[in-house]
């Protein structure tokens, strides 16, 4: 029988799913958030959901391949979302042949009944900030992803707070544009469609900026163009960062966190994003309890779904 999200692991070794459009990741991780063992493979987003859960399937089995395996307590999956925790289910956006997919219940069956936990990727990336990384000690924060898409969790009175269906603190589709460009979830001028990657990308290239020969048009070729300076580079990240501030400044208004912790492919950027986003924060962040507000970056890097996985398997969520 798998969990639905009220027993922890006893202490010791967890396995560890980190889920997405992109690649499917696994670890062990022992109870101090340190990895022992990864396994990865790309993720057949493309495929039916059997071949995506096959994928999943060899994850899992290069980490029961281990002799490290027998310590193992139980299993936390990170997953893009949506998320159903009551029914232990996803409809990624990005994974079409997942609709309404009972991951948690087919994790079990591969895991010989160990206890399964199932939170969205937002939600473990506030669960692994707020365990090991840049919200480590704080009572209220948004831990946010800025990628290929927008994402993010909450912590409230010093708890991820997941909401009743898991997908509490989705920052990334906040209006911030009420004229803007319609996004694909229906709305218009999502905080996603002006910060992702691909957006910063385009609206370099729509205003004159273009990469090197060769190279690829991507946000991260945009940040360098933006260190040496060209200007329509500059402009896309600094769009970016007004946008993310006014996002960050409205979850600030609402529900009183004292620090936004920012990761991801594109925060990698660095101060190309970060010098804009607290530049235009204090345009939007103007109450009395918002005005001090910090914006730094994420300490966990590429690992920050495998850890908050884990520390959901391990019952740290609830702590």
């Amino acid at each position: 029988m798998t969990s639905t999200g009220t027993a922890p692991a006893p202490a010791g070794l967890v396995a560890a799913l980190d889920i997405g459009g992109t690649k499917i990741a696994g670890a062990l991780v022992d109870d101090e958030g340190r990895i022992r063992l990864r396994a990865r493979r790309a993720t057949p987003a493309a495929e039916d959901g059997g071949n995506v859960m096959a994928a999943v399937a060899e994850v899992l089995d290069d980490l029961r391949s281990s002799p490290l395996w027998a310590e193992v307590r139980g299993v936390g999956i990170g997953s893009a979302g949506p998320v159903d925790r009551a029914a232990g289910a996803v409809s990624p956006v990005n994974i079409p042949g997942w609709r309404g997919y009972p991951l948690r219940e087919r994790v079990g069956e591969r895991v010989g009944g160990l206890p399964v936990e199932l939170i969205g990727d937002g939600a473990a990336i506030a669960a692994a900030e707020h365990w090991v990384g840049a919200a480590r000690g704080s009572s209220d924060a948004l831990c946010m992803v800025v990628s290929t898409g927008v994402g993010g969790g909450l912590v409230l009175g010093g708890r991820v707070r997941q909401g009743s269906t898991g997908n509490a603190g989705h920052i990334g589709h906040i209006s911030v544009d009420l004229d803007g460009d319609p996004c694909p979830c229906g709305a218009r001028g999502c905080v996603e469609g002006l910060a992702r990657g691909p957006a910063i990308a385009r609206r370099a290239l729509e205003n004159g900026w273009r990469p090197d020969p060769g190279a690829d048009a991507s946000a991260v070729a945009v940040a360098a163009a933006a260190r040496a300076g060209h200007p329509a580079a500059v402009a896309s990240f600094a769009r970016a960062g007004r946008a993310l501030a006014a996002s960050i400044a409205a979850v600030a208004a609402l529900v009183e966190i004292e620090v936004a912790v920012i990761g991801g492919g594109v925060a990698g950027a660095g101060e190309v994003l970060f010098a804009p986003l607290r530049e235009a924060l204090p345009q939007y962040a103007t109450l009395s309890f918002t005005r001090g507000l910090r914006v730094v970056p994420a300490l966990t890097g590429p690992d920050a779904g495998l850890i908050g996985a884990a520390a959901a398997a391990l019952g740290r969520l609830e702590a």
